[in-house]
């Protein structure tokens, strides 16, 4: 079922941790951790699991960056198989809100980017068709996404020598929520000519179909003209109710806004009485024309008919069982899954109370983290510095892989003085790029970071800044442009510290290392450090002036994993080799370009 491509074969620590792990998993063990330092081929060794397991599998990485970057990475491995890209599909998202005491309400403002949703459903119809699906999403999969089974129950099926007018065809594809236009269709529009219709189905393909009366005789792929003989188009978006589920879930949100009404009526509330009335009656007149309508989503507990507190359906309902949950970077990924619903009901609790939404728009949600425990099974956590969580769920079932099949070791760290620290970083940067190296610089804020970035281009380096602040899709485009050449530093804060692979950065320089806290921790050093592992001349640079516990504590586990590395080396007789990873192109840098048109 998985095909595994690749020119590599298990090295190092790597045989070992493939056979554990794939053990652990047969024998039925729920919890296992892969340990593995930076550098160590931990995607191999996931790739390597999955090939031999043969399940439908699920990939959850802390955020954007580095679910785009082991998308590329499993792609390659699984040229043959359905390897997707599961993320949020905002390029910029502004949440509904109401500030109180400023008496502000904030309207949602939000900008859709339509490749990522194409990808999205592509995700959703390969892991409902496909055995062999591979998902790669980020956190935000725990939030709800609309019922799998009215998903699959709505969709179209079309096949040759079908009876169906395009009017019937118009009218479904209008449930489906696809729109009819007189141009050429984009993706989520159809357009009708005599005797043939024109769908661009939103996972980006243009069909073409043909009628001879109320006979469908062909259809097409526009992009090779071939013929297909049958075909599924599902839902243009994940919330869809049938009419007649439609009318009763109506029924169902009219009531609720009229208990709603009274109740607040009751307590002189009658400001917060009369806006809820008014935009539930707005929004229910949408939906009855239209099955759609802005903040869908808020209304998802009566059109799924779940019972109060009920958890939505997300991306794991839709994967079969069993399949095998994969979460890369666990120590990031994991308290993230376990702080979403907080935040989120913090949020609109305070909507609910104002009159802004009613209380079943609390059930529109990312998953309580129990909720979410119920949800899977065998799961298999991965990172250089597993959290308590993993650790204590997992056990003695923890596969280390602390030797890389390279031979190189952890980089050296050394420690200078935060006073000259940007002088002195100056220097070390010239001496990389004599070398035909490149740095990253890792500073404590984003306005010390464009500072630095400012500093240096005034000296003549080549420098980019890289934070929170830039779109989603053009950070690797700016981490490829640093493997060219065309940038000799990388300026950042925290984004830079999982899942970087530059095997043409030998120095990691951090600003501030003693600034004891969350960014400058033993978790974040350690993996800070490791940007440099994949470099023979790797290099980490701590400018501090006190030796802190976090400091102590990296430098103390750093000599560790060289010792067993150079024992590794020695008993083999191996020379640390240098990667040579080829530069391509990826698919999402080619997808910045359309969110900077």
């Amino acid at each position: 079922m998985f095909k595994l491509v690749s020119n590599f074969q298990p090295k190092g620590d790597q045989p070992q941790a493939i056979e554990k792990l794939i053990d652990g998993t047969q024998s039925g063990q729920q919890d296992q951790v892969l340990l593995g330092v930076t550098g160590s081929g931990k995607t191999f060794t996931m790739a390597s699991v999955i090939a031999k397991l043969n399940l439908p599998t699920l990939v959850i990485s802390p955020n954007k960056i580095l679910a785009a970057q082991l998308y590329q990475e499993f792609k390659s491995f699984f040229p043959y198989n359905a390897v997707s890209y599961f993320v949020s599909y905002y390029d910029y998202y502004q949440p509904e809100a109401y500030l109180p005491n400023t008496d502000i309400y904030i309207q949602k403002d939000a900008r859709i980017n339509k490749e990522i949703d194409k990808l999205r459903h592509s995700a959703i119809q390969n892991v409902l068709t496909r055995k062999d699906a591979l998902v790669v999403a980020s956190v935000s999969c725990i939030y709800g996404i609309g019922d799998p089974s009215e998903y699959q129950k709505t969709r179209l099926e079309l096949r040759v020598g079908q009876n169906i007018s395009s009017t019937d065809l118009a009218r479904h594809l209008n449930f489906l929520q696809y729109e009819r236009v007189t141009k050429d269709p984009a993706q989520g529009q159809f357009k009708i000519l005599k005797d043939r219709v024109i769908i661009h189905i939103v996972t980006g393909n243009l069909i073409n179909l043909e009628f001879k009366g109320k006979k469908l005789i062909q259809i097409l792929a526009a992009e090779d003209r071939n013929p297909i003989e049958e075909i599924s188009i599902y839902p243009a978006k994940f919330w869809v109710t049938p009419q007649h589920k439609l009318k009763l879930a109506l029924q169902n949100i009219k009531n609720e806004m009229e208990d709603r009404v009274e109740q607040l009526q009751s307590a002189n509330r009658f400001a917060e009485a009369d806006r809820i009335e008014k935009r539930t009656l707005f929004d229910i007149e949408m939906l009855k024309k239209n099955n759609y309508v802005n903040g869908i989503e808020n209304y998802s507990r009566h059109l799924a008919f779940r019972e109060p507190g009920e958890p939505p359906a997300t991306l794991l309902d839709y994967f079969p069982k069993p399949f095998l949950l994969f979460i890369d970077e666990s120590h990031i990924s994991v308290p993230q899954l376990n702080a979403m619903y907080e935040g989120d009901r913090q949020r609109k609790s305070t909507l609910v109370h104002h009159g802004f939404r009613l209380p079943s728009a609390l059930d529109n949600r990312p998953l309580r983290f129990r909720e979410f425990q119920e949800k899977i099974r065998q799961t298999i956590y991965v990172s250089a510095t597993p959290g308590p969580y993993e650790l204590d769920k997992s056990g003695a079932n923890i596969a280390e892989q602390l030797v890389r099949p390279t031979g190189i070791l952890d980089p050296e760290i050394v420690i200078r003085p935060v006073a000259t620290q940007v002088n002195h970083l100056l220097e070390e940067i010239k001496k990389r790029i004599n070398q035909d190296e490149r740095v990253l610089a890792l500073t404590l804020t984003k306005r010390s970071a464009e500072d630095l970035t400012e500093f240096l281009l005034n000296h003549g380096i080549k420098a980019h800044y890289l934070h929170s602040e830039i779109k989603t899709l053009k950070r690797p485009e700016i981490l490829n442009d640093l493997r060219k050449g065309k940038v000799d530093v990388v300026v950042g804060v925290n984004l830079l510290r999982e899942g970087l692979d530059l095997p043409e950065v030998s120095l990691i320089a951090i600003l501030d290392a003693d600034r004891e806290g969350f960014l400058r921790n033993y978790r974040g050093l350690i993996q800070m450090a490791g940007r440099a592992a994949r470099s023979v001349n790797g290099k980490v640079i701590f400018y501090a002036d006190r030796i802190t516990d976090s400091i102590k504590k990296t430098i103390a586990e750093t000599n560790r994993r060289r010792k067993i590395q150079k024992e590794f080396n020695k008993k083999l007789g191996l020379e640390p080799m240098a990667i040579k990873k080829a530069i391509t192109e990826s698919d999402l840098s080619k997808l910045a370009e359309i969110t900077t048109q």
